[in-house]
């Protein structure tokens, strides 16, 4: 039913070992990944650590400075920007936040250089749309999707729930680096941190008095509560617990708190009504990650044996069925729109953007993963 190319599986180990084998010798990874076709153009960028945000509280998880990578725009795109809120999961209890205050996606002392492609891509014939667009790669280590906002340190774990702070710090910086002066402007966020991109859409979009057009872009972040009793609603409980935990409430949407509980507001379907900038999300509908955390985790087995049972085909449908139902209703294309597929994957603006996996649809060419 769906299935995953031989094709997209090589590519996506690839990606995997070369960030891998980043870690001792990023140049040699960098020469791997271009022996891959759909890998010519990827390259490494450098890592920015915004140190001042130490003195404003905005720091990672062990109490590191954030950081993201920046690459210039040039040509006429020297004034626009693309800004991608990196992705990750969320951390939901103190044992999960220490050990990932261990890695890269909790401590910036453990960021290396980022390879760049995709969307990313600076190559004209791959990337068209945003090659020589300002690009921004912010890394993800607060594990609250940028929602944390507790002023107390707890001594024994040293833990540090900021992730709010950490977004604005992140911003004040590129605005002093020339993204006040933008023309176009697009805030997107992969997985957990396609919620901040419809969080902080409005608030970005004043920060920019001068761009003739600002959006944001969900890339497969639109995670949904289902109804039906026969799905399981893991979103619920994450959120709960992220929310608690990290101290997201006071930087949830009033127009959502005062309505339903603070966990609830952490589902895009319970914002997007309020938001005034135009944003859009790309995702499938039988996005991996959702299917595994409503569906079961060894669903992909099936998936890929092509021999799903027919209760568990039933529960892709419903699914389905109630993600569609979740989106902004398209009342005005200029405000919402959507682009889903039906393959069974997780994100598309780092990896998938590229002229051959574009799925043409009316005879135009839509990114996506063409598998």
């Amino acid at each position: 039913m769906l299935t995953m190319s031989t094709r997209s599986v090589r590519l996506v180990c690839l990606l995997i070992c070369s960030l891998a084998i980043s870690k001792t010798d990023s140049t040699k990874a960098n020469e791997l990944l271009k022996q891959e076709k759909h890998a010519d153009h990827a390259y490494f960028v450098d890592i920015t650590i915004v140190q001042n945000a130490v003195s404003k509280g905005a720091v990672c998880l062990d109490g590191s400075p954030p950081a993201y990578h920046l690459d210039p725009g040039f040509g006429h795109g020297v004034r626009n920007w693309i800004i991608l809120l990196s992705g990750g999961a969320w951390c939901r209890n103190t044992t999960d936040c220490l050990n990932r205050s261990k890695t890269d996606l909790g401590s910036s002392t453990l960021m290396l250089p980022f390879i760049f492609l995709g969307i990313f891509s600076k190559s004209k014939t791959e990337n068209p749309d945003f090659y020589n667009w300002n690009k921004v790669f912010v890394r993800y280590c607060d594990g609250g999707a940028f929602t944390g906002d507790i002023e107390n340190v707890d001594s024994a774990t040293n833990l540090h729930f900021r992730g709010a702070r950490i977004f604005d710090a992140i911003i004040e910086d590129l605005l002093a680096k020339g993204l006040k002066d933008a023309k176009n402007a697009i805030l997107s966020g992969g997985s957990a941190n396609g919620y901040p991109a419809m969080l902080y859409c409005d608030h970005f979009h004043s920060l920019l008095p001068k761009a003739h057009r600002v959006k944001c872009l969900v890339d497969a972040g639109y995670f949904i509560r289902v109804k039906n009793p026969l799905l399981t609603n893991v979103f619920e409980s994450i959120f709960k617990d992220v929310v608690t935990l990290h101290g997201s409430t006071k930087v949830l949407p009033k127009s959502c708190t005062s309505r339903m509980k603070p966990e609830l507001c952490f589902f895009p379907e319970n914002i997007q009504r309020d938001i005034k900038t135009p944003f859009f999300t790309v995702m499938s509908a039988f996005d991996s990650y959702q299917v595994n955390s409503i569906i079961g985790s060894d669903i992909g087995e099936c998936i890929q044996a092509r021999n799903c049972t027919e209760n568990q085909n039933n529960a892709f449908k419903e699914l389905r069925s109630e993600f569609l139902r979740a989106l902004p209703k398209a009342n005005d294309p200029k405000q919402r729109g959507v682009f889903i597929d039906s393959f069974n994957h997780h994100t598309q603006l780092e990896l998938w953007w590229n002229k051959i996996n574009a799925t043409p649809v009316n005879n135009l060419g839509n990114f996506g993963p063409n598998r």
